[in-house]
């Protein structure tokens, strides 16, 4: 008798020890997405299809930026979006990545200083539903990482709208022709 009550025992410890290995695995993976879709709200417009209709809505993150998860090339690449950027800006690990070309160097101007860096095509750079052909581009030497700046060279062909905590961005409306 002695004996059925130990292994119940252990069998009742086990099944405990069960659920809280499940209930912190499980929770920590909440709270992993939970945090990731802090950092990034706008994740899910990597899944968009390019061609359809309609306005990009982006979100900021908790650190007040937009951040959106787009394509280069095809690839998924996090872009943040900065009005402030000529180019599309890559560092040089995300350009080895992509396989970019570069077509010539530059200097440009950024937060840090003046740095010299090189140009590049990018064949399409997609974000929601819109994609765009033959994209300038720069490989910068201050970024790190894989996050790219989404610069003017593609925002420039939208409308950009930003009020409180979202940005909207439509398809910019051509100038009517001479009549």
């Amino acid at each position: 008798m002695q004996r059925e009550s130990g292994s119940i025992r252990r069998a009742g410890m086990g099944m405990m020890l069960l659920f809280w290995v499940a209930f912190i695995g499980l929770g920590s993976w909440w709270f992993y997405g939970y945090l990731e879709t802090q950092r990034n709200p706008n994740a899910h417009l990597v899944n968009a299809v390019v061609g359809t209709a309609g306005p990009i809505v982006l979100e900021r993150n908790r650190a007040g930026h937009f951040l959106a998860t787009g394509r280069i090339n095809g690839e998924p690449v996090e872009f943040l979006l900065d009005t402030g950027a000529t180019y599309v800006a890559v560092s040089a690990g995300l350009a080895e990545r992509l396989a970019l070309e570069r077509a010539g160097s530059a200097w440009f101007n950024t937060a840090n200083g003046r740095v010299r860096g090189d140009l590049t095509w990018l064949e399409e750079v997609s974000l929601g539903g819109f994609a765009a052909s033959d994209v300038r581009g720069s490989i910068s030497p201050g970024l790190e990482g894989d996050v790219a700046l989404l610069g003017m060279s593609f925002l420039n062909r939208f409308d950009i709208e930003i009020r409180d905590a979202r940005m909207v961005l439509r398809p910019a409306q051509q100038p009517q022709g001479g009549e």
